[in-house]
């Protein structure tokens, strides 16, 4: 397994509790089923910073879209530069 390929799992593990935190905040807002809120501690960490520098809109959470946004371009950045 080459590096690249252990950065590419890292980046898709992280959109995926990212992504399973989107569905879970309509499903299961309180967070009341231990599955909820072990997603939603791995996810914390990774949304309070953007959660942070975001004003909502209207009531709507739009970290979760940029942190994804940023995590697409960093993955990217870092994949290049592995590359060479």
């Amino acid at each position: 397994m080459s590096t690249s390929d252990i950065v590419r799992i890292v980046f898709q593990t992280l959109w995926w509790v990212i992504m399973g935190r989107v569905l879970l905040s309509w499903f299961d807002p309180s967070g009341r089923y231990q599955v909820s809120r072990i997603i939603y501690d791995m996810s914390e960490p990774i949304l309070a910073p953007a959660r942070r520098i975001l004003p909502a809109f209207g009531g709507v959470d739009w970290s979760p879209l940029v942190t994804m946004i940023v995590l697409n371009l960093l993955e990217n950045f870092i994949l290049g530069s592995l590359r060479g």
